[in-house]
């Protein structure tokens, strides 16, 4: 089965709400840290949290961490975390809706708080599915991103099996960003304005670096990339 994930941004937190969840980020991130060296990580339960911290903290953010330490050593051996956002399984992460307005509730470092979330139309719908048990809600991560708050839910799903015999092959390269073909018909995507828009951008960022204009190298990157993802999706369309 197929898997999304959806990212609500959290509707204009309260700065002490903000403060909290950035706390709550720290001692997470100090807890996965510590349980990377712990010897017995892999017997460790939430009952471990008392060795590292009297602070109080949410036993299923606690669980939640213990899994990915785990899953991060052995699989991709990896030794710090710069930054581990808190997670919680599907559980302890419920969607609700109150008149229009959409709430996830979830434990904080305080108490389990319900907080309103900006839901686009098309987001709206997977809500809906969620709450009508349409589709399997799975975990979930409270994350910042440019100085907002989100929540980014991941929700499995079943797709019907279609009956065309008829199967579109698609390859991607350089010349051609994209040939698309269908038995004997084929639509073919050139890569010549992309190619050439592409050095433009680097040509600019290249006068910009002897200049030593550093943000404005990170605009044109960002500016690129925008366009490029927008030229993508006009030919996935």
């Amino acid at each position: 089965m197929p898997t999304i994930t959806l990212r609500l941004e959290l509707h204009k937190p309260t700065q002490a709400k903000q403060e909290m969840y950035q706390r709550m980020t720290e001692i997470n991130t100090a807890f996965a840290n510590w349980l990377l060296v712990y010897p017995e990580v892999n017997k460790a339960t939430s009952k471990i949290f008392k060795e590292f911290s009297h602070e109080i903290f949410p036993s299923a953010v606690v669980n939640q961490t213990i899994r990915e330490v785990k899953s991060k050593k052995k699989n991709q051996n990896t030794k710090s975390f710069k930054k581990l956002w808190c997670c919680f399984n599907n559980q302890n992460l419920k969607v609700e809706k109150a008149g229009d307005f959409y709430t996830v509730s979830f434990p904080t470092l305080e108490k389990r708080i319900g907080v309103p979330v900006v839901a686009r139309p098309y987001q709206q719908e997977w809500l809906e599915r969620i709450l009508n048990g349409t589709v399997k809600q799975g975990a979930s991560e409270l994350y910042r991103k440019k100085g907002k708050w989100y929540i980014a839910i991941s929700i499995t799903f079943e797709v019907e099996q279609r009956k065309e015999t008829k199967v579109m092959g698609i390859d991607l390269g350089l010349k051609y960003i994209a040939v698309a073909s269908v038995g004997t018909i084929s639509l073919f995507f050139k890569g010549n304005q992309v190619a050439f828009v592409r050095r433009r951008f680097g040509a600019k960022r290249r006068k910009l670096g002897k200049s030593k204009k550093l943000s404005a190298i990170k605009k044109s990157k960002n500016k690129e990339s925008r366009w490029m993802k927008d030229q993508n999706h006009k030919i996935s369309r």
